[in-house]
């Protein structure tokens, strides 16, 4: 039970940008589904190749509208250019086909950095631009998460117990935290609670781990992933906003546990 577990210790700390920043246009009012934004992979699949479209498009349109003056510094500039856009074009198409048989086939295609922890990234990040004009940010953005934690888990990588570390934010639940703390503790794994934004890349730069556990909702976890999961890796663990962004959050704590148990290289007995 969780009562008779260890509890891990709870590192508290501050810096300047806080968590929940990207909810500051939120008018106080019930989130849609009661704070749950689950959404199917194909969404995210739908709005990333939409958004591979609109860049592809974006640049030819810019190469259409220079041609005429890039002609006049050399006849082939434009041709080259044409060219160069089309084997760009080429590459995304055939990256986009990558990694849709590597999520949906079960057997990762590409290395790591030049897939979830690479390109993949970038275009988590674009396509959430996108989704903000159809209204869809944060169920793109939690069906891109899941599919980026589906490949990093099939990675199937170990460390230590003193190499993983857990960053969970202040907004959780009291219920929840007491679950987050044994969970840690059950794995003698560190909790740090990140209070503002900056934090996350200061503990991990200081404490150096192997691999991160992360806990935050769709919109700041898309921005954590960003700016981390390039240098090391990370699974992202959303929660559910039963009362609205930044207080008594809810996560699942068997998606953590099995991904804690799934990554130390010891189980507790």
């Amino acid at each position: 039970m969780l009562a008779d577990a260890p509890r891990a210790q709870l590192i508290h700390i501050e810096t300047d940008r806080r968590l929940g920043h990207e909810w500051d246009e939120w008018d106080g009012k019930p989130l849609p589904g009661n704070g749950d934004f689950s959404a199917r992979p194909g969404l995210f699949f739908r709005l990333g190749a939409l958004t591979l479209v609109v860049a592809v498009g974006a640049a030819a349109a810019l190469v259409f509208l220079l041609a005429p003056r890039l002609e006049s510094l050399h006849p082939s500039v434009p041709t080259l250019l044409w060219a160069a856009l089309a084997a760009a074009a080429g590459v995304c198409a055939l990256w986009f086909a990558l990694l849709l048989l590597s999520f949906y086939g079960g057997t990762v295609l590409l290395p790591e950095q030049l897939l979830e922890r690479g390109p993949y990234l970038r275009l988590m990040s674009l396509t959430s631009h996108v989704a903000r004009v159809f209204g869809k940010r944060d169920w793109v953005e939690h069906a891109a998460i899941d599919v980026y934690n589906s490949l990093a888990e099939r990675r199937q990588r170990r460390v230590g117990k003193g190499e993983l570390l857990v960053l969970i934010p202040r907004c959780l639940s009291k219920q929840t935290l007491d679950g987050v703390l044994a969970i840690a503790g059950r794995y003698e794994v560190p909790v740090f609670v990140a209070t503002r934004g900056q934090l996350a890349r200061r503990v991990i730069r200081e404490r150096r781990p192997r691999a991160v556990v992360a806990v935050a909702c769709e919109r700041d976890m898309t921005t954590g992933l960003r700016d981390v999961a390039g240098k090391l890796p990370v699974l992202g663990l959303t929660m559910r906003l039963p009362n609205g962004p930044c207080r008594d959050a809810v996560v699942d704590l068997d998606v953590m546990e099995r991904w804690v148990r799934s990554w130390v290289s010891q189980t507790a007995s």
